[in-house]
């Protein structure tokens, strides 16, 4: 995801629907992109330069960034809630490069996401990102029941939202994570708690679906007890295998690894579970970030199952971090200071700077992805 402009158009927290754009970019304002150039051939010589440069060069530049003709940058997309008691889950995407967040439409499901009983605490939401799509698969409905029998998918290129196949087992508070383009589902609670749910596993095999609806869900192995059906909890994809802790935040835990090729359960290395010390995510699958909440610190792990973590960068808005995404080189964090916390963990130094969401709402759920599309 690319840093945001230095100079921006509009002030982080404002809000607008993207402005569409013609199909010939250059007929809006009758130049060329580049002088003496044919639009297609400027398009290739632009198509490898930073976004954010163009933006600020001219407006047929910054035009072309929003086209269809130029390859679509990483964008910051949040589930957002309202600070009342209102339960109308809202997104949202961040535009890096002009600083500006739009609505998008919102999930066509009506969750439960605070109870009057429980004012301190935000029922979860869990949403995972696959194939370049949000998918939402568990989350409570009122009475405190499971709200999806079927996942939600908004997909960017069409800024739609649609239903997936039935899942074996609808269930919240559960374990959910994506690997190789597939999505799994594990433990938790259906509308009431039973053993058999809280070790049961299943599979979406998304990427190799025609269409959302194409391939079912198919039990997996089982877990061995029902420890993961405590709380809402990421599976983090990491070269072929899913890796989670059964309690969040710098609790005492026990991790499980499922290895997605052989359809088997291990035990995860002590080295891997003492580092995990707050919410997590996988960079490309090849790296996985979590944060220190309690000391507000970043930390890498790499080098397989038995490999170990390494601080990258200490940050007082780190403390307290809820929500975090990982993606294009950039790790996104929700923590106590407020805001998305941004570090990009592949410049040296380590640089840091601060997305505000929009005014009045509270993050739910972040998730890094192309720009929405616009035709």
């Amino acid at each position: 995801m690319a840093k945001p402009a230095a100079q921006p158009s509009r002030p982080a927290n404002s809000t607008a629907k993207p402005n569409k754009h013609p199909k010939t970019i250059s007929s809006m304002l009758d130049q060329d992109l580049i002088p003496g150039l044919p639009d297609h051939i400027s398009h290739i010589c632009l198509a490898s330069l930073p976004p954010a440069l163009l933006y600020k060069v001219s407006h047929s530049w910054r035009n072309l960034i929003y086209s269809p003709h130029f390859p679509p940058f990483l964008s910051l997309y949040a589930l957002l809630s309202p600070p009342d008691l209102d339960d109308s889950l809202q997104l949202f995407s961040f535009d890096p490069i002009s600083s500006v967040w739009a609505r998008l439409p919102p999930p066509p499901v009506q969750f439960l996401l605070r109870h009057p009983s429980y004012l301190s605490w935000n029922l979860p939401i869990q949403s995972v990102t696959v194939a370049g799509r949000i998918v939402i698969v568990a989350g409570t409905a009122p009475r405190f029941l499971p709200a999806l029998t079927r996942p939600l998918i908004f997909d960017p290129t069409v800024s739609r939202w649609s239903f997936g196949p039935e899942m074996t087992t609808p269930r919240r508070w559960c374990a959910a994570g994506t690997s190789r383009g597939s999505v799994y589902v594990a433990s938790g609670i259906g509308s009431h708690y039973s053993s058999l749910v809280a070790k049961s596993v299943e599979k979406w095999d998304f990427v190799n679906s025609s269409s959302t609806c194409d391939k079912k869900f198919e039990e997996m192995r089982t877990l061995k007890d029902g420890r993961f059906s405590r709380e809402a909890i990421e599976a983090i994809g990491y070269r072929g295998k899913l890796c989670m802790v059964n309690v969040k935040g710098d609790a005492v835990k026990e991790g499980a690894v499922y290895d997605t090729e052989s359809d088997a359960w291990e035990e995860m290395g002590e080295g891997m579970v003492r580092g995990w010390r707050g919410p997590a995510a996988s960079m490309a699958e090849e790296h996985i970030y979590a944060v220190d909440e309690k000391r507000g610190v970043l930390m890498r792990y790499s080098g397989g199952i038995g490999g170990g973590w390494k601080e990258i960068v200490e940050c007082e808005r780190l403390k307290g971090a809820e929500h975090m995404a990982a993606g294009g080189g950039r790790v996104c964090v929700v923590g106590r200071g407020g805001g998305i916390t941004v570090v990009d963990v592949v410049a040296a130094p380590v640089r840091i700077w601060v997305v505000e969401v929009p005014r009045g709402f509270n993050v739910v759920g972040l998730h890094i992805l192309p720009r929405i599309n616009i035709q």
